[in-house]
């Protein structure tokens, strides 16, 4: 398994664990956040891009098959006024000796409690031609939350839903 922090720093030589901010995470216990190659295309934008992210997964009924999906299995959508400041952007993942870390429930993360040092950083400076190379649908929609919706109700499992506190507001 390989393991993945994306960052807009091209400069991190060590990942300490910080403390979280979600309600449900034990507030005094610092973490190290990493990725799974199946969902870094959902974090492959500029950090406060609003996004709606979802893959094809066993438990999506085929009618929900046929109302998300085309020919790719894994769709992420932003809002148009994101997409000049998508095309510009820089990229930096790094990659993780996964060792130390472990998969939460609660998070729905792979984390590590310790400090981190990174196996190896790629720069991707164009993040369109990164998400296409990984086999992911980009959506430009005007509003993401009839989206979300959609999704969130949906037989979909796998989705991630991010800044979407910076996303416009509800139609």
């Amino acid at each position: 398994m390989r393991l993945f922090h994306v960052s807009e720093d091209p400069n991190v030589a060590v990942f300490h664990p910080r403390l979280p901010r979600r309600a449900e995470l034990d507030p005094d216990v610092g973490l190290v956040w990493s990725l799974t190659e199946p969902s870094l295309p959902n974090w492959l934008f500029p950090r406060d891009c609003p996004r709606v992210g979802f893959r094809l997964c066993e438990q999506t009924t085929g009618a929900d098959r046929e109302r998300f999906f085309t020919s790719a299995e894994h769709v992420v959508a932003i809002e148009h006024d994101w997409h000049t400041r998508q095309a510009a952007h820089t990229l930096y993942v790094y990659e993780f000796d996964p060792a130390n870390f472990y998969y939460d429930d609660v998070a729905s993360f792979y984390i590590s409690q310790r400090s981190e040092t990174p196996i190896d950083m790629v720069a991707y400076t164009d993040l369109y031609a990164e998400l296409f190379r990984r086999g992911a649908e980009v959506r430009l929609v005007d509003n993401l939350w009839p989206l979300r919706d959609a999704v969130f109700g949906s037989s979909l499992t796998a989705w991630s839903f991010c800044k979407m506190a910076n996303a416009k507001a509800r139609n």
